[in-house]
């Protein structure tokens, strides 16, 4: 199996189980003030990248 394809079904379990974990705490989240909401969705919303940037550069590698 290739690492783009490794690459695509890792990423894509994932993130499956990152929302999966976001949403699940977003509900414990929304009962606190907005200011720590806003944090929490912010850092939420951009904290996927870093693993699926890793991902990509991972997958794009060559193999020398």
């Amino acid at each position: 199996m290739s690492r783009t394809t490794l690459a695509l079904l890792g990423g894509l379990l994932g993130f499956l189980l990152y929302v999966m974990a976001v949403v699940a705490l977003a509900d414990h989240v929304l009962k606190l003030h907005w200011l720590v909401q806003l944090a929490y969705f912010i850092i939420a919303g951009i904290a996927w990248a870093w693993p699926a940037k890793w991902l990509m550069f991972w997958a794009a590698r060559s193999r020398g």
